[in-house]
């Protein structure tokens, strides 16, 4: 079963971030491109396996019904989570973030 994917403004804000850190801070726009292809990919493989995986370990993240969702090729991933059957993508992190404190 295929979801309807909405990507929420404070994942859009995130992903924003992140393309600009990589474009003035690290002076790599081809870095930024490839994430955001890397975003496009995740996003498409998201709409077939986002039911099929398991609810965030942290216990506060699984009460809300979170579940993760890594990038096809790069240290970032997304918390979702699923309300009939419609996924909404709520924040983009980097895996060096503490995002366990920071999502509620």
């Amino acid at each position: 079963m295929d979801y309807k994917i909405v990507v929420t403004r404070d994942a859009e804000e995130d992903l924003e971030r992140f393309l600009k850190y990589l474009i003035l801070e690290k002076k790599s726009q081809q870095a930024a491109e490839n994430v955001l292809n890397d975003y496009d990919a995740t996003i498409e493989s998201l709409k077939h396996v986002a039911g099929s995986l398991k609810l965030c370990d942290n216990p506060s993240l699984r009460q809300l019904e979170y579940r993760r969702m890594n990038f096809l090729n790069h240290r970032y991933f997304m918390l979702y989570r699923i309300v009939d059957h419609i996924v909404f993508v709520d924040n983009i992190f980097h895996d060096l973030q503490d995002y366990e404190n920071t999502i509620y």
